[in-house]
């Protein structure tokens, strides 16, 4: 995979599944608990709703949008789910602010999505333009664009 917009797009992927499959868990720990569940107010929800839509943008934005607009985009969205998910996850913890539900596991998939959307940000930032001037060709047999031997 030697395409840069290809592989941003294939690390979103990477990183919405493991967003989804973290929070899958967490409510399997919720659910198995005895503890009673209290819901999450509406403001907390549609500020979920807002994060979980970046990934899910940047599969498509990832693949669609010229390289500045692609670069940048990235970066910020790389950026901001970075630093949201990092701080959610590590400094409610570290300060004795509580736990996430499901702790262990899901500070395993959360340093993998931190990871992967930092290396995000990273393949943004160093993706130069000359790259992106040399998009990949496909090639075409002789039969495909009308080329007889005779």
């Amino acid at each position: 995979m030697h395409d840069t917009k290809e592989r941003l797009s294939v690390l979103w992927i990477f990183a919405l599944l493991n967003y989804l499959y973290a929070d899958v868990i967490a409510l399997f720990a919720i659910a198995g608990s005895r503890n009673s569940f209290e819901p999450l107010p509406p403001f907390a929800l549609m500020g979920s709703a807002i994060l979980m839509e970046i990934p899910i943008a940047m599969i498509l934005a990832s693949r669609l949008l010229p390289f500045r607009a692609n670069r940048l985009a990235n970066i910020i969205a790389g950026g901001i789910v970075t630093l949201v998910n990092g701080f959610l996850t590590y400094v409610p913890p570290l300060l004795g602010w509580g736990r996430p539900p499901a702790f262990p596991e899901y500070l395993f998939f959360a340093t993998i999505e931190t990871v992967c959307t930092s290396i995000i940000v990273w393949q943004a930032w160093t993706w130069s333009g000359a790259e992106a001037a040399v998009s990949p060709k496909r090639v075409l047999r002789q039969s495909e664009v009308g080329i007889t031997s005779s």
